[in-house]
């Protein structure tokens, strides 16, 4: 291992940041290339870098988060490199202190010891092929296609782990790959469609980072997507965005919201949309950490 650095757990707001609780944020921030070891508090992961890929691992020690590179040297270019793509990660140029103020007196004032930071990949385009993946499926079919994907288009790095492939490795590839490696499905068409018209930039999904954009605007754009429907698109906006106003309601979500509310009974989405309007623009995230409080202590659920 070959220390790269090591980065102050701090928001943009000189708020906390719990590793352990932004490392398991939400399902997909575990899918590969990602392994996540929460027991250990271990994350690691294969980043590219200008020339290549370097597996890194992260950890906290101290009140830091620490990285540190699976290989024998890393130079200055590249260190700079993971420094910056690790930071976006863990969205460390971003403001929670706002969020913390809203919860601080309610049942959600827990959080304001550091959670609520979603774990995001270094670019929104494997944020929203991951999501895609997650649909009408079950984990283990969701872990099994991203890993096809990495495992098959990814850049190697040393060591022999594979970075998450890009735009135009997924474009290059035919429509048996999908069918027959990944067996993404009917997702399939929809993956090929979105990586081809990123790779001819017709599409600019890493624009959607720009924080002048109306959340309306995104949400269009998003669900202009091929395989992006309303559920994928309050995700991509929850975890990978920043935008935090829309309520993640899918088949997972809606009953286990119903269990922690003590109904015996499916609850319609605007009884639980009501429930956290008064959070406003941070009513998604309180839905999300009201629901995944348990996550550090008990594991991801799988």
């Amino acid at each position: 291992m070959t220390l790269v650095a090591e980065v102050p757990l701090r928001g943009a707001g000189g708020e906390p940041v719990d590793f352990a609780r932004t490392i398991a944020s939400h399902g997909v921030a575990e899918l590969p290339p990602n392994h996540l070891d929460l027991e250990a508090r271990v994350l690691q992961t294969t980043l590219p870098i200008r020339r290549g890929a370097r597996t890194i691992r992260l950890t906290e020690r101290r009140g830091k988060l620490r990285i540190e590179a699976v290989a024998d040297s890393v130079g200055e270019r590249e260190r700079n490199a993971l420094m910056t793509t690790v930071a976006h990660m863990f969205r460390l140029d971003e403001d929670l202190s706002g969020f913390y103020a809203l919860v601080r007196d309610d049942d959600l004032a827990w959080c304001a010891l550091g959670a609520g930071r979603m774990l995001r990949a270094p670019t929104v385009f494997e944020d929203v092929v991951k999501t895609i993946c997650t649909t009408n499926t079950a984990w283990s079919g969701t872990r099994k296609m991203t890993a096809a994907l990495v495992e098959n288009l990814g850049v190697e790095a040393p060591g022999g782990s594979r970075t998450f492939p890009t735009p135009e490795a997924m474009a290059e590839v035919d429509d048996a790959f999908y069918r027959d490696v990944a067996r993404a499905g009917y997702r399939g068409p929809y993956l090929k469609t979105l990586a081809s018209d990123v790779a001819a930039g017709r599409i600019d999904l890493e624009q959607l980072n720009d924080p002048e954009l109306p959340d309306e605007v995104v949400a269009q754009r998003l669900l202009a997507l091929p395989g992006v429907g309303p559920y994928a698109a309050a995700h991509v906006m929850l975890t990978s965005l920043s935008r935090y106003s829309r309520l993640v309601l899918d088949s997972w979500t809606r009953p286990t919201y119903a269990k922690l509310a003590g109904s015996r009974r499916a609850l319609k989405d605007t009884t639980i949309e009501r429930r956290f309007r008064r959070y406003g623009e941070w009513a998604g995230l309180a839905f999300w950490l009201y629901l995944t409080r348990s996550w550090v202590e008990e594991g991801l659920p799988v």
